[in-house]
């Protein structure tokens, strides 16, 4: 029987089974409930736009999305969101998933850092962006009524979340840090243009909607 949780159906598929458990077994409570919900926020805010996706591919993206946080499937070598990305499109390939599907999973999730470029390109991909901006930084907050942000953290509570998802960030990253550079045109106005600020990850998430 398929799981509804704020009139958004979870996919009840084998796909969706192995996914969940893959996930749930390999990464922390925090980043397997943020996951979770992440496509929970994707899903409203693309049915919220009347827009047309595949929400088994929706789902797999949104759930594999940290992975590459996990000491399970952590590399050294690249950036978190192509160990992620990575995963994901060997999982697809596995369950018989065109080779173009499982593609846009691995775009979904290696862009899903990068603003602005996923919301030009197919759904599913910017939707898992979607969901990720809501969960994390509080953007599109308000695009989901109070009842169903009610409803998603209570089946996937948030306790302490800011303080909780920068640690594992940290955890994940702190190994690599060369993989964390970022746009370097931020490097150009912080040279050339007087006045600018460069915005900071960690005070987005704390300054961000969310009590916690």
């Amino acid at each position: 029987m398929a799981e509804i949780i704020a009139d958004i159906e979870v996919p009840d598929t084998r796909l969706v089974t192995e996914a969940t458990e893959l996930v749930r077994k390999s990464a922390d409570p925090v980043v397997y409930h943020h996951s979770r919900r992440v496509y929970f926020w994707a899903s409203m805010r693309g049915r919220n736009r009347g827009w047309d996706f595949d929400p088994e591919l929706l789902y797999v993206g949104a759930l594999f999305h940290d992975l590459g946080l996990t000491d399970a499937y952590a590399r050294t070598d690249q950036r978190f969101e192509i160990d992620g990305a990575d995963e994901a499109r060997r999982f697809l390939l596995q369950h018989d998933v065109p080779e173009e599907r499982a593609r846009l999973v691995w775009e979904a999730i290696a862009l899903h850092t990068t603003p602005e470029i996923p919301w030009h390109m197919a759904p599913e991909i910017a939707l898992v962006t979607s969901g990720v901006e809501v969960d994390v930084l509080g953007i599109g907050y308000d695009e989901i009524t109070g009842e169903e942000r009610e409803a998603v953290v209570a089946a996937h509570p948030r306790p302490d979340f800011k303080n909780n998802i920068l640690k594992e960030f940290t955890h994940g990253i702190a190994p690599r840090p060369g993989t964390t550079f970022g746009n370097v045109k931020a490097d150009v106005l912080e040279r050339f243009v007087p006045g600018f600020v460069r915005g900071n990850f960690v005070d987005t998430i704390l300054q961000s909607p969310w009590a916690e």
